[in-house]
């Protein structure tokens, strides 16, 4: 872990956000978050939602939140999706990328200038998995038949499971695993926890390590993300990690409240 240069909460000027788990859940916003995003602005800082949700575009969350009554852009995101770009353009430009992922996951790495292929037998240079509600055995057959040739292998991001209202559903971590069982391989994964996310969001908003803070409701992805990023976290017990979840992951955080409503709390206190 980078060692981190810590202000106090009420000295942060940019929140970067997780949203399943941590200001909502499905369809419901979570009490205090629309206070919480209202005293970031009014203390003059900024929110960038961090997402590692590579089943949807940015244009699906803005109008998710627009919904829910939360004015937002796309400068206001950072996702997987967008990291998982970066990497694709800086190492395989030119080449030809098979995808596993929505048609909304394809599509924006089409746009962004991917060479893709639906041609399972065309010269594959990179396979990459994405967390598909678009999945079938078709496609789960045909990434066994290319992780089978030597070909890098990446996926959008870990995440097990994503937080529904009913419970949880599997994500692009879980049929990683199930993808390893049959072809013993495992991918490098683009987003959180890796720190990519996070350097991506300073490096657009031009704040230092010091005025940054993740807040997430899981441990091994958002609180490993500002760990690795050498940045403060905090842990929300309103998603996916618990407080026994703590003694038995490496990673750390910062601080842990029960709730956004807490944070909020905390970032308006006077020092």
């Amino acid at each position: 872990m980078i060692e981190k240069n810590t202000l106090p909460l009420s000295e942060k000027k940019l929140f970067l956000l997780d949203m399943d788990g941590t200001i909502y859940i499905d369809d419901y916003l979570f009490p205090a978050t629309l206070e919480f995003l209202a005293k970031i602005k009014e203390k003059g800082g900024r929110y960038i939602f961090l997402t590692n949700n590579s089943s949807r575009g940015i244009d699906e969350y803005v109008k998710k939140l627009a919904r829910m009554g939360i004015a937002a852009t796309a400068d206001d995101f950072v996702s997987s999706v967008d990291v998982t770009i970066e990497y694709l353009l800086e190492h395989h430009k030119n080449d030809i990328v098979y995808s596993i992922g929505t048609r909304s996951f394809r599509a924006q790495l089409a746009a962004a200038g991917v060479n893709l292929t639906d041609d399972i037998n065309a010269d594959i240079a990179c396979f990459v998995s994405a967390f598909d509600t678009e999945l079938t055995f078709e496609k789960i057959k045909n990434a066994c038949i290319i992780l089978g040739r030597d070909v890098d292998y990446i996926a959008a991001n870990p995440d097990y499971v994503c937080p529904t209202a009913f419970g949880s559903v599997p994500d692009c971590g879980a049929l990683s695993e199930m993808l390893y069982h049959s072809v013993k391989k495992m991918p490098r994964f683009i987003g959180k926890p890796a720190p990519d996310i996070v350097y991506h969001a300073l490096k657009v908003t031009g704040y230092e390590k010091k005025d940054a803070v993740v807040i997430g409701d899981r441990l091994y992805t958002d609180i490993a993300c500002g760990n690795n990023a050498g940045i403060d976290s905090i842990l929300v017990l309103s998603g996916e990690s618990t407080l026994s979840d703590i003694t038995e992951e490496s990673a750390k955080p910062t601080y842990i409240y029960d709730s956004i409503s807490d944070v909020c709390r905390e970032i308006t206190k006077e020092n």
